[in-house]
C-alpha cells in the first residue's frame, strides 16, 4: 500500500471518491489532505489542473512549494506515505 496511488487505494477500499480520467487531467479527484508534511511540492501539471478546476488561484498555481495546512490535491497524483493523513472528499 505504501507508494501506491491514493486514487487506486480509495477505489479498492470502496471510498466514494469521484474521478473521471485517473490520469490527472480532469481535476475531479480533488481532495483535501490533513496531516501532510509541509512544504509540499505538487507538480506543474497538478497545479494547472487544480487551477483550471477552480480549486486554487493563480498565485498558488505559480508556487512550486506549498505551505498550506490543507490544500486541495489530486488523489491521482499522491502516493500513499507512512504519515497518517485525513482525506476529505468534496461534496458533489
Amino acid at each position: 500500500m505504501l507508494g501506491d496511488n491514493l486514487l487506486d487505494v480509495a477505489r479498492l477500499a470502496d471510498v466514494p471518491l469521484h474521478w473521471r480520467c485517473g490520469q490527472g487531467t480532469c481535476g475531479t479527484c480533488k481532495v483535501r489532505i490533513a496531516g501532510m508534511a509541509a512544504p509540499q511540492r505538487p507538480g506543474r501539471k497538478e497545479r494547472n489542473v487544480l487551477q483550471r478546476a477552480g480549486a486554487i488561484g493563480a498565485e498558488l498555481a505559480a508556487c512550486e512549494e506549498w505551505s498550506e495546512a490543507e490544500p486541495w490535491r489530486l488523489a491521482c497524483h499522491l502516493a500513499v506515505e507512512e504519515e497518517s493523513w485525513v482525506v476529505r472528499c468534496p461534496d458533489y
